[in-house]
């Protein structure tokens, strides 16, 4: 497994490619910076990314949150400097109201999300999420061959899954693209074989995950070379994220809700003999699974949990890759399966 939870201290993968985007739009602080504001909609790790960029390189930033997401993680934002617009509805409509936002006043928006003619920047954010891919290549002993992603609007199971295909090729692993039940946009655009809106109410404790509508850049790769797509429960994910913490996974771990979302993937498809069998999931596979954030709601992380390690206030990540092994306690958790 890939921990992003230590990442740039900020508690999440979407440190990669928020602040890649932001380096983008300033030119890195080369003294014109003071005059860009950039912008974005975000479910709280994404815009803490952006927020952190913005004050990094000498930007400004306005961050739009929908209403389902906590004030601890617009607090976490407000911290970088950066201001918080709330907007009632879902994350799309926060979308939709950062664009509107943007073009009026000349900002640019910094997104993982594409939509017609807006997609160079996505690209950007999307590659800096490949970072973590190459890290966990160069970490392993031999290439996966099955790999488990959270979905989302579809940027960072398309990063992984084509940085996967670009390096590997033919040998690339099986990839499983993870959702929320309540979020199932990509499960739906896969039944349908093109772009498809989630049904669901999103409600869902899977907060990064929370998104409605496809990102058709993300869709071009998950359409051609996801090889599966399924959804989760969330009743699944707190005894998972208690489970981490604990080390009932082998080392201990800080998975956040979001976070161990594709684990969970992997422990119902282990769990499942259709599901082992239809992505051949077996005694010799070797599984990579991202835990995608660490305690980026503290409150809410310890209300599940207990007190967070830290890695969400401020612990650095240095050039630690990150990854927890196999170990034989998760290797007999799975009898039969990876």
């Amino acid at each position: 497994m890939k921990d992003e939870s230590g990442r740039f201290g900020l508690g999440s993968f979407k440190a990669l490619g928020g602040a890649y985007g932001v380096l983008g739009a300033t030119g890195g602080g080369d003294g014109k910076a003071a005059a860009v504001t950039v912008t974005c909609a975000s479910d709280g790790n994404h815009g803490r990314s952006v927020a952190w960029g913005a004050r990094l390189f000498g930007a400004r930033a306005v961050i739009y949150l929908p209403s389902h997401v906590t004030e601890v993680r617009a607090r976490l934002i407000r911290s970088f400097g950066a201001r918080v617009a709330r907007v009632e509805g879902e994350y799309d409509d926060a979308v939709r109201q950062a664009a509107r936002d943007a073009r009026e006043h000349g900002w640019t928006v910094i997104s993982d999300t594409s939509y017609p003619g807006y997609m160079e920047i996505p690209r950007t954010v999307m590659a800096g999420y490949t970072i973590m891919v190459e890290e966990a290549l160069g970490a392993l002993d031999a290439p996966p061959t099955h790999v488990f992603a959270q979905g989302g609007v579809g940027g960072l199971a398309a990063a992984v899954i084509g940085h996967l295909w670009e390096r590997l090729g033919a040998a690339r692993p099986t990839a499983v693209v993870v959702e929320p039940a309540a979020a199932d946009g990509l499960y739906r655009s896969a039944r349908a074989g093109g772009p498809r809106a989630a049904r669901g109410d999103l409600h869902t404790i899977m907060a990064g995950l929370s998104c409605r509508e496809v990102s058709p850049l993300a869709w071009e790769i998950l359409g051609r070379g996801g090889h599966a797509f399924m959804t989760v429960a969330d009743g699944g994910i707190e005894p998972l994220m208690r489970t981490a913490a604990r080390g009932g996974l082998g080392e201990a771990f800080e998975g956040g809700e979001s976070g161990v979302a594709g684990l969970l993937g992997l422990t119902d498809a282990a769990d499942d003999s259709e599901l082992r069998e239809a992505i051949g999931l077996g005694p010799r596979s070797r599984v990579l699974a991202f835990n995608t954030e660490g305690a980026t709601d503290p409150e809410l992380y310890e209300r599940i949990v207990g007190p967070a390690s830290g890695a969400a206030e401020g612990r650095g990540g240095g050039p630690d890759p990150g990854i927890i092994a196999d170990t034989p306690s998760a290797e007999t958790a799975t009898d039969g399966g990876p």
